[in-house]
């Protein structure tokens, strides 16, 4: 009997489809029933070959080689997951097996995976397509019942191809390129360099910002303050201060003031959109200081493992009208504290719909919103952050469902001596969607506003001026730098907005499922770092943007390739015209490094010397800690000299810092605190010193990044199994 072969991206989502296509044998790499194979990648099982896989020569790095141009692209097996392809092609193989599932991630990435997995193995065998959006046994069993055809999806690999051809034409060469010509670790790429010239453009506009002062004028009353307005459009600061100054004058002896106007306005105001990606990253951020990849991190779990959010990597913030009959069954299934009272609202409705334009099929590409699924959660089984990041999905989704907030705005103007002042009130009416948010915060305040009749006249117990200064734009955080690669022009004026405005027209700076990794690797390639929770830019940094070419760190340019992929996926522009212009692209790049003047010097070089070739080293700051790195790119020495860890200073509580090696290793923190190991673990098993719970220890030993320091693993578990 002939039998189809499913392909999973992950172990833990074929678990799933096999349980509900009742395939139990278990195999090398398989799950086995009467109608259905399943097997799985991990992640990328097939990559683009190294330089040196084409010529043994590319394996040393040379500037006369370059620019290197594959003709065509070789495809690899990933070393490290060899088994599990091997596994995979022999499945595929089978000569009981005629059609090919594939079961990926429903979208760009996804198929990028399946496919090149399918023609590294030369399986040529028909292909239909399972395009879900959860993996609850629901979805899964619909997505079986409507199978797309495979030919439906061709476009969208194209796409996908040429994003990975891409990236190796004009990486691998523009980093060789400038790693050689500098002898310094100097990697770039089309989307993470156009991002670090963001950070940079806002750094010099913080720099060049010049703070101006403003004034203004309050009218105090017995009962409230009045703010001075003036002009046609009721300014209320004002950058002259002598003529701010000459009303103080004007009205000073005056000691009551009339009541002209009180307007009030009904007003309503929406639920927030429900969440894509980046928004609910950005989010994540400003609420709990979570990174780009942690929350990307924590919603894969609460998608893949317990079933109950929709697919993560969307860039839409709406539903399709096939949706609407899921609906009900969603609400049903968080009906729990805390949501009670909101699906108690909601699901005695007649009609239970959302706001207008949350359904809008034309905004939703591959996947719709974020959302829960119609599987409830058991939510003893998530972690503390799971159940943080399903809340804040759980509330967007619920919020949509209820009424606007309701209340009235109430202006009144007070007029002195021929001076208006005004005083704003609101009055809430009806709480809404904000209901679902009240145990978070308190209630909107209800006005503050005197009980005032029109006419009425008030004594004035002092007038006096206001002064405050103009502040130069924010450094950009995790959340604001995602918000500015989703739409750059936002974040810059003047010449700068002009510069990437076609950037916004274009889609941005890469995509919602790659922006996490783009941060994550400007981080770990020590170009930019982390001052609290500011970005700043390193010497390195600076340097690179110094000395790569002013096209590859073009965030309109970038965002003009982003654009002409989604029309590769489209069908309306052609793979091989794209990839002509990436390699012309490539070609200008390698030149314009090669006959470049400038020089590049490490400014953060130490008195240490290497232990494996005798060069000095560097002092690098990663996003948790420093670290010195051999300034010779070919040895590759690095070792750890100080990470952020979890312990609390028992002076003024801030997380210290770990420094030193072997049994000198001590706490530091920034109030001056210091502490050797040994007096830290005594001062934590003593009931009095604030002692560590387990959960404190296993977060600090789970967070620490590579290279690891087994010494203080080794002491921290020693820790833990005393506790």
């Amino acid at each position: 009997m002939s039998k189809s072969l499913v392909l999973a991206e992950k172990p833990s989502v074929a678990r799933d489809i096999a349980r509900v296509l009742g395939c139990h044998k278990k195999g090398n790499g398989f799950l086995e029933g009467s109608q259905y194979i399943v097997t799985w990648a991990l992640g990328h099982l097939v990559t683009h070959a190294d330089p040196e896989q084409y010529d043994n020569s590319f394996k040393e790095w040379k500037l006369e080689d370059l620019p290197i141009l594959p003709q065509p692209f070789k495809l690899v097996p990933i070393k490290q997951t060899m088994k599990q392809f091997n596994a995979v092609k022999a499945q595929l193989n089978r000569t009981d097996v005629n059609e090919i599932i594939i079961a990926t991630d429903a979208g760009r990435e996804g198929e990028l995976v399946a496919r090149w997995i399918l023609e590294k193995a030369k399986s040529r065998k028909p292909v239909k397509r399972l395009w879900i959006s959860s993996v609850t046994d629901k979805a899964i069993q619909k997505g079986f019942r409507e199978l797309k055809d495979g030919r439906l999806y061709e476009h969208l690999y194209e796409a996908a191809v040429a994003r990975a051809e891409a990236d190796w034409v004009v990486g691998i060469n523009a980093t060789r390129a400038l790693t050689v010509k500098y002898n310094a670790q100097l990697s770039t790429g089309r989307v993470q360099t156009p991002t670090l010239a963001m950070i940079a453009t806002r750094e010099n506009q913080i720099r060049d910002f010049k703070s101006k002062s403003y004034f203004g004028l309050q009218a105090i009353t017995k009962d409230t303050t009045y703010t001075w307005s003036f002009g046609s459009n009721n300014q209320t600061n004002n950058f002259n201060k002598e003529q701010v100054e000459q009303v103080l004058h004007k009205l000073d002896g005056i000691k009551k003031g009339k009541v002209v106007s009180i307007q009030t306005t009904p007003k309503k105001q929406p639920a927030p959109p429900l969440f894509d990606l980046t928004e609910l990253q950005k989010e994540g951020h400003r609420l709990f200081g979570w990174s780009a990849k942690e929350t990307l991190s924590t919603l894969q779990g609460l998608y893949e493992r317990h079933k109950i959010v929709t697919y993560p990597r969307t860039d839409s913030k709406h539903l399709t009208s096939d949706m609407k009959s899921t609906l009900i069954d969603r609400v049903k299934a968080v009906d729990l504290q805390p949501y009670r009272a909101a699906t108690n609202s909601i699901l005695r409705s007649s009609n239970v719909q959302p706001q207008k334009g949350v359904i809008d099929d034309a905004r939703v590409s591959d996947h719709h919103a974020i959302i829960p699924t119609e599987e409830a959660p058991n939510m003893q089984d998530l972690s503390d952050k799971e159940r943080k990041l399903y809340d804040m999905i759980v509330k967007r989704f619920l919020a949509v469902f209820l009424p606007p907030h309701a209340y009235d705005q109430t202006v009144i103007t007070f007029e002195v001596s021929g001076e208006n002042f005004t005083a704003k009130g609101k009055t809430v009416r009806d709480e809404g969607w904000k209901s679902v948010y009240q145990q978070d915060k308190a209630k909107d305040s209800e006005s503050t506003l005197p009980p005032v009749e029109k006419g009425e006249v008030i004594e004035i117990r002092a007038v006096t001026m206001t002064q405050g200064e103009t502040k130069p734009p924010a450094r950009f955080n995790e959340g604001t730098l995602l918000a500015a690669m989703e739409n750059p022009s936002s974040f810059m004026t003047g010449e700068s907005k002009d510069i990437i405005q076609t950037a916004v027209e274009t889609g941005g700076l890469g995509t919602v499922a790659t922006r996490a990794d783009i941060i994550e690797k400007l981080f770990n390639s020590f170009v930019m770092e982390k001052k609290g929770k500011d970005i700043n830019l390193t010497s390195k940094g600076r340097q690179l943007l110094e000395l790569v070419p002013d096209d590859l760190k073009s965030p309109s340019l970038t965002g003009e390739w982003e654009q002409r992929l989604t029309k590769i996926a489209k069908g309306t522009l052609k793979k091989e015209q794209f990839m002509k212009d990436m390699v012309l692209f490539s070609k200008k790049v390698v030149t314009q490094i090669k006959q470049s003047d400038l020089k590049f010097k490490h400014d953060n070089i130490t008195g240490k010397t290497c232990p494996t070739c005798g060069k000095n080293l560097l002092e690098v700051k990663g996003k948790r800690g420093k670290m010195l790195v051999c300034q010779d790119r070919e040895c590759g020495y690095k070792k750890s000299v100080s990470m952020q860890t979890n312990a609390r200073c028992p002076v003024c509580h801030k997380k210290l810092e770990m420094r030193g090696e072997g049994d000198g290793k001590i706490f530091v923190c920034s109030c001056g605190h210091r502490e050797k190991l040994s007096a830290f673990e005594k001062r934590r098993e003593t009931s009095g010193g604030g002692k560590a719970n387990k959960k404190d220890v296993q977060s600090f030993l789970k967070q620490q990044d590579e290279p690891k320091n087994t010494a203080m693993a080794e002491a921290m578990k020693k820790l833990l199994n005393k506790e």
